[in-house]
């Protein structure tokens, strides 16, 4: 019986984990089980906005929620491991504040995810570690380039897994983060771990957000989909590249994965095709796409009874028909640019060529204010993004912009560029 998985869009709070292109979702975590029950706020005022907190009301938190833990079942000899030394960490606190004014376009971040040294790196890992790699695809039907693509997109290989205190982390933001309750309930998960032997606090490092090892699990996960694959009685994701493969596959055979199914294929469009189906939440068979005009780019046409149509750049840039697969990595991190980042690298350590259509390169990525200014033009004139201006780009925000092209004569893809926003300031001018 599958366990639940709950694909949490966490926003900038997990940025730290793994940084992704503007898509149609933002930067964003998937290791997470569906949420536990509110953690006491342990009675201690916090510090917000421009207030500071000080190291004695950081040291009161501490003790009071040492005692809320305790509650819960955690000894006294974890809970001195875990706190005696406990520090208050500001960077994380700024990190956790930060919202980048400018994101990556979609090609960009493809460029070093997928860059020809990563897939050499990539190949070499799996020939190196073949036999961890095949163990966990014989036992959870996830193929072995798919665990070492998302070991590379998460880590580099394991080069950098982030080098913060998972109980430092956790605490400081449970103390004053933006999500203090979702730190708060990731901090116990992770007294349990440490509780449970399978690392010491010492060693259980990761991102400022509290993602762990290799492929960045977050405590919960680790509790839930952490695999002892070595047999030497610890899940150890920090230094077991055994425990490390068998852990992503579990978790994405639970999150659902198909074994035999491909994440998808590069596509073409026919000149008529409405882009108002290139949406994830639009799903057809394959075959009804093939009757729409789209054909794969290579020889494979993929079987699916529900696929959908991809174009992250828009009408210039290439499209992908992507299957269930595709959705199951977005379990991990939701966002479609990174699940097409694990999916092209996968296909590259493969031997796979990778993409073959072009990106529209020439193309400068608009800044978040600039989002905003275009969504609130956009509401202005009467085609609504679905609410008050964010600076995110989701899909309200591009079937807004479809029907102010549509209604000009252009390309209806969705895809915000300069040359749109001079166009809606010169419309609201006239």
């Amino acid at each position: 019986m599958k366990r639940p998985i709950c694909s949490l869009v966490l926003g900038l709070f997990l940025a730290g984990c793994q940084g992704t292109a503007t898509s149609d979702t933002t930067a964003s975590s998937a290791r997470v089980d569906s949420a536990p029950k509110k953690v006491p706020s342990a009675g201690v005022a916090k510090a917000s906005g421009d207030e500071k907190a000080s190291p004695r009301d950081f040291t009161a938190w501490v003790e009071d929620y040492r005692a809320y833990a305790a509650k819960q079942g955690i000894d006294a000899v974890t809970l001195a491991a875990a706190f005696d030394d406990v520090r208050f960490q500001p960077r994380i606190v700024e990190l956790d504040r930060s919202q980048p004014e400018f994101s990556r376009p979609v090609w960009a971040y493809l460029d070093t995810a997928v860059s020809d040294q990563r897939v050499r790196q990539g190949r070499a890992k799996l020939d190196n570690h073949r036999d961890a790699a095949m163990h966990a695809e014989n036992r959870y039907a996830v193929p072995a380039e798919i665990l070492t693509a998302i070991w590379g997109v998460e880590s580099n290989y394991g080069s950098y897994f982030g080098h913060f205190s998972t109980i430092d982390a956790l605490a400081t933001l449970g103390f004053e983060g933006r999500r203090q309750d979702f730190a708060r309930r990731e901090l116990l998960a992770a007294l349990k771990i440490l509780q449970n032997g399978d690392i010491d606090r010492e060693h259980m490092r990761g991102s400022w957000a509290g993602a762990m090892g290799h492929t960045q699990f977050l405590p919960s996960s680790f509790l839930s989909y952490a695999v002892d694959a070595d047999g030497d009685d610890r899940r150890d994701i920090w230094g077991s590249v055994d425990d490390v493969m068998a852990s992503t596959a579990y978790y994405l055979e639970q999150a659902g994965w198909r074994a035999g199914q491909p994440w998808g294929v590069e596509v073409t469009l026919p000149d008529d095709f409405d882009y108002a189906q290139s949406e994830l939440s639009v799903r057809h068979s394959s075959d009804e796409w093939r009757s729409q005009g789209v054909r794969a780019r290579g020889d494979a046409w993929p079987s699916f009874d529900e696929a959908s149509v991809i174009a992250p750049a828009g009408a210039r840039g290439p499209a992908f028909m992507v299957g269930f697969n595709f959705r199951v990595i977005m379990r991990y991190n939701a966002s479609t640019s990174y699940a097409l980042a694990v999916a092209m690298l996968a296909e590259r350590i493969a031997g796979g060529d990778g993409i073959q259509g072009d990106w529209p390169r020439d193309l400068e990525p608009l800044s978040r204010t600039q989002i905003k200014e275009m969504q609130r033009r956009l509401n202005a004139l009467g085609f609504s993004t679905g609410g008050a201006p964010d600076g995110i780009v989701g899909p309200n925000t591009r079937g807004g912009l479809r029907e102010f092209q549509r209604s000009h004569g252009m390309t209806p893809d969705g895809f915000p560029t300069h040359a749109l926003l001079d166009r809606l300031r010169d419309t609201e001018k006239r």
